[in-house]
Formats: structure tokens, C-alpha cells, sequence
């Protein structure tokens, strides 16, 4: 996607994302984050986290790990935060990427996605692009063929134990190359989140990773403390001289 975010419309699109993280990630705290592809966004800025990071599939500038994203060389549970910014469009496996995410993310782990809208006038003008080419002429307008729904994502991290915090949509401007021609409908952002808020180009939500059933258990020696302080029934000293002056008649009459 790196030559289309240089054109008008990917500038566009990576100036409202790159609005929508800062927002996002300011206040996730933690210790280790992730960002998943898309160099030319740099999404952890406004985070805050000691140790960052930047993979990517391919040697890029600016990344510190080169990686299979449905293989990350990370153990279970070490992430805090991991953004996938257009990340699951452009893998070969998006449930394998997914999954390896819930994997590397710690409990209350949070996860923050980037996508294009598939019910959008973007994604309108893709599709006839795409049967134009069919046809013979005509070029597409995004970089990529395949669309994630955002309500289906929102399945697929509910049944991985997810739990949307977040969502919305963006960039509802016509889908024009020519940036003098986008800014005339500025006005169409304001109206469109107000009056048609899922149409717009590209979603973006935040998502925790939930474990649910847990129970926290004390030291064993707790347990063993407690018992042997519990209260234990005693005889009182009335009750013990009748049981005595019994003992002694019965004794006598057996005599």
C-alpha cells in the first residue's frame, strides 16, 4: 500500500487513522507494544510504553522485526497492546493472524484494527473497477481486492474472547483521486458521521482481550491458618461435675 498512501486519497485516509490512534493508544499503559505492517503509519507515537516495536513481512525502513504475521516470535501472554493497521486485509491467513494475536496479547490485552469498509463508496467504486478490468479497461481504485465486514471482525474476536471496547467509521468523501476535488466535500465527513455513520471508507475499533473463569487462589498456608484458629466447643465446669457425680453413683450401685 505504500505507493496509494501517496496519493491524495491514501493521504487522506492515513491522516484520519493517524487521528484515531493517538486518541487510542495515549492512554493504554503497559510495557511492551506492537505494531503490525504499514511503516508509513506509525501508530505507537502517542503511546507511552517503554519497549515498542514495528514488524513487517518484508525488510522496511524503520522495522525492528522481520515476521511471519501468523508466527510471531513471541511467547504467550507477553503484549500489552498490538494495532493491526490494514494488517488482516493484506494477509494470506487473517484467522491465523488473529489468533496468533489473542495468543502473544496478556489478560485485559488490548488490540487495535484498522480496515477498509466493504459497505462504503469506495468499496463501490472497487468493485465496478474490478469489473471493468474484467471487461478490459479501467484500474482499480484501492490497493487491495479483499474487504473484512466490520461486523464480521467483531465475530471473529467475540468468539476468540474478545470484547469490543470501540468502534467507528471515517472518510466519508467520494472516492476522487484528485485532492482539489476531495476537499469540496469536507463537509461530507461531518455529515456522514452524523447521518450515515457504518458507510464510511474505513472502520477502526479497540478490543480487549477478556479471560473469563479465572479464580485467584491464596497460599496453601492460609488455608491451614485459618483452621486451626477456628473456634472449638469446650465443656464448662458444671457440665463436668454432673458427668462426675454420675460416674461415682454408678460405681457405687455396681459395688
Amino acid at each position: 500500500m505504500h505507493d496509494w498512501f501517496a496519493t491524495p486519497p491514501g493521504r487522506y485516509l492515513l491522516a484520519w487513522e493517524r487521528a484515531q490512534l493517538d486518541l487510542a493508544v495515549a492512554n493504554i499503559f503497559g510495557f511492551h507494544a506492537l505494531q503490525l505492517g504499514l511503516p508509513e503509519l506509525d501508530g505507537l507515537a502517542a503511546n507511552r510504553m517503554p519497549h515498542r516495536w514495528l514488524a513487517t513481512p518484508l525488510p522496511a525502513p524503520g522495522a525492528h522485526i522481520v515476521t511471519d504475521f501468523s508466527a510471531l516470535p513471541f511467547p504467550a501472554g507477553s503484549l500489552d497492546l498490538v494495532l493491526l493497521p490494514h494488517s488482516l486485509e493484506l494477509s494470506s491467513d487473517p484467522h491465523t493472524t488473529l489468533r496468533e494475536v489473542e495468543r502473544v496479547l496478556v489478560p485485559e490485552g488490548r488490540v487495535v484494527i484498522c480496515g477498509l469498509n466493504p459497505v462504503s463508496l469506495w468499496a463501490f467504486r472497487q468493485r465496478r473497477a474490478h469489473l471493468y478490468r474484467r471487461l478490459g479497461f479501467g484500474k482499480s481504485f484501492l490497493p487491495q481486492e479483499e474487504f473484512i465486514g466490520y461486523w464480521r471482525l467483531r465475530d471473529w474476536l467475540r468468539l476468540l474472547g474478545f470484547e469490543v471496547e470501540q468502534g467507528r467509521f471515517g472518510c466519508y468523501k467520494p472516492a476522487l483521486s484528485n485532492e482539489k476535488w476531495l476537499h469540496h466535500f469536507d463537509w461530507m465527513d461531518w455529515a456522514g458521521d452524523r447521518w450515515w455513520p457504518i458507510l464510511g471508507a474505513v472502520y477502526f475499533l479497540v478490543a480487549v482481550k477478556r479471560v473469563r473463569g479465572m479464580t485467584l487462589l491464596g497460599p496453601a498456608w492460609k488455608a491451614s491458618r485459618t483452621l486451626a484458629s477456628a473456634p472449638v466447643s469446650v465443656a464448662n465446669s458444671s457440665s463436668l461435675k454432673e458427668a462426675s457425680g454420675r460416674n461415682e453413683l454408678i460405681k457405687r450401685i455396681s459395688d
